[in-house]
């Protein structure tokens, strides 16, 4: 039986952040024609619109995270010494 291993994901409530983008596909929400903006209908305006909106959630999201450990209690980054192959 294999052995349950760790992924390497890591995991934050601020990950959660990350499926705001995703209300995007929900198109009965927004498949009208009205209103327009600029002569564009209501669907690809409302579209365009989450554009900005996902790339702030990701980069929140990369911000909020990524000074977090991979895997708590051992140390994070390796030393030039640990990443050569050659060395043993």
């Amino acid at each position: 039986m294999p052995s349950a291993r760790h992924s390497s994901l890591r995991w934050s409530w601020w990950n959660l952040l990350l499926l705001v983008p995703l209300l995007m596909l929900i198109t009965p929400w927004f498949n009208s024609d009205q209103p327009r903006l600029f002569g564009l209908p209501f669907f690809y305006w409302y579209q365009f619109a989450w554009v900005p909106l996902g790339v702030l959630c990701v980069g929140i999201v990369y911000v909020k995270t990524k000074d977090q450990p991979m895997v708590k209690g051992k140390p994070d980054r390796l030393s030039v010494d640990d990443l050569d192959e050659g060395a043993k």
